[in-house]
């Protein structure tokens, strides 16, 4: 990364203050050090293999030197705790996204789990960002604010589940797919009945899943005999 400097100059030993390198860091500096890995894989600067060994240092770095290390090598990233040089625009893929409207909620996890289910509030807006991860959305008992519901996808190796009422439809064409599938078990088509779903956005190497609960599912099944 041309003009970029990896590090400050070492610690004087006569006591003066710690260079950035060895300065701790935060939660938030790491996640962001992870959303930018995560933009490198969709952009083919990085295999899969390689996102999730640099996942494992980012995670366990203490420093911005341990974590600067994970992206010393990927062209245009500026790195933490690092000035832009003058003059030079920050690269789309290295922007955080915007913050979410008031009538949104924003699920994010990491290498983690997450179950919505019995009567939770459904936002009319909801963001999903989420790597090496598990979302579980089960709208059955779920109290509604609006027919349409509508799911915004940035996802990254992990798994998405929507359970959804008999009457309920949804629409999963627009996700721009990477190395993923989607398994669609109930209907689609336009917002006719009580709750719509639609679905858009872009998934990498995981997995989209719109079914009805399991004892619906049986009855279904029984009666088809």
């Amino acid at each position: 990364m041309a003009g970029e400097t990896v590090s400050a100059g070492p610690v004087p030993e006569t006591g003066g203050a710690a260079g950035d390198r060895d300065l701790r860091v935060s939660d938030a500096e790491r996640e962001h050090v992870g959303m930018l890995l995560q933009r490198a894989v969709g952009l083919g600067m990085l295999s899969l293999g390689e996102f999730t060994e640099r996942m494992d240092t980012a995670l366990a770095a203490k420093t911005r030197g341990e974590l600067n290390a994970v992206l010393i090598d990927l062209p245009g990233v500026r790195l933490v705790g690092q000035p832009d040089p003058a003059g030079r625009a920050t690269p789309s893929y290295a922007k955080a996204p915007g913050p979410a409207p008031a009538s949104s909620a924003t699920i994010r996890s990491r290498i983690s789990s997450v179950n919505r289910k019995g009567a939770w509030h459904v936002p009319p807006t909801m963001y999903l960002n989420n790597y090496c991860s598990s979302v579980s959305l089960d709208f059955t008992q779920a109290v509604m604010s609006t027919q349409v519901v509508e799911l915004r996808m940035d996802d990254f190796c992990s798994s998405l589940t929507l359970i959804l009422p008999g009457a309920a439809t949804v629409d999963v064409d627009g996700l721009e797919l990477i190395g993923s599938s989607v398994n669609n078990k109930v209907r689609t088509g336009p917002p006719i009945g009580p709750l719509h779903v639609v679905v858009h956005g872009r998934l990498r190497f995981g997995s989209v899943t719109a079914k009805q609960p399991l004892a619906m599912q049986w009855r279904r099944l029984m009666s088809g005999f």
